[in-house]
């Protein structure tokens, strides 16, 4: 009988770009949270991070992971740990591009939202500015971090105190996703869209007299 499965990966075999490359072709679509953080030298750091979620709606979180880059701690991890606030924005389609070129190694003193010529606008309760371009912000002060692996990979907590939601976009509380068109990573540097969506009829609880 032939296997289901013929091809099998020992994740012992794995040093961390093949897991790195393997997983990300695995774990796909994921929403990108666009992050701004400000160096103490007042520089706008802007970067993209695709292992992403929100951990808490009471009160709202996000947690995001932040790898190192040649061993390095990247601005974004270093910048947090500085003042404790950051802005997450969620991309739409349109701004695939300069999202893409926003995760190059750009030098500290050089912001990434100055150079790829995207505006920014202070935030209402965080001092780091925000993307005005973004159909969605959402201003964030740090809760927590913590340590995964063997590379040093940290995932940051922060508390939502702020969102801000581009006119047409939100109904009743309800952010119409197709209307938004958020971008999410694939593998390597491929991006996708939403593509169709199907909607079903709401989970209800089951009684005892009813079938599961």
């Amino acid at each position: 009988m032939e296997e289901r499965y013929p091809m099998r990966i020992l994740a012992a075999d794995l040093d961390n770009d093949a897991a790195y490359k393997l997983m990300t072709g695995i774990v796909v679509p994921r929403p990108i949270a666009w992050v701004t953080t400000l160096s103490p030298d007042g520089i706008v750091n802007l970067a993209p991070f695709s292992a992403f979620t929100f951990v808490s709606t009471d009160p709202p979180m996000l947690g995001f992971n932040v790898g190192r880059r040649d061993g390095a701690v990247k601005d974004t991890a270093r910048n947090i740990g500085a003042n404790g606030e950051f802005v997450v924005h969620i991309a739409d389609e349109t701004l695939m591009e300069p999202l893409h070129l926003s995760a190059d190694d750009f030098p500290p003193e050089i912001g990434e939202a100055a150079a790829l010529g995207l505006a920014v606008e202070p935030s209402t309760m965080v001092a780091v500015p925000r993307l005005a371009a973004a159909p969605i912000a959402m201003e964030c002060v740090f809760s927590q971090s913590v340590h995964f692996g063997r590379a040093g990979a940290e995932f940051f907590v922060g508390e939502v105190r702020i969102f801000h939601i581009r006119d047409g976009l939100c109904t009743h509380g309800k952010v119409d996703t197709a209307a938004l068109r958020p971008l999410a990573r694939l593998a390597g540097p491929s991006y996708g869209g939403i593509g169709g969506i199907r909607h079903v009829r709401p989970n209800r609880p089951v009684t005892a007299a009813e079938p599961l």
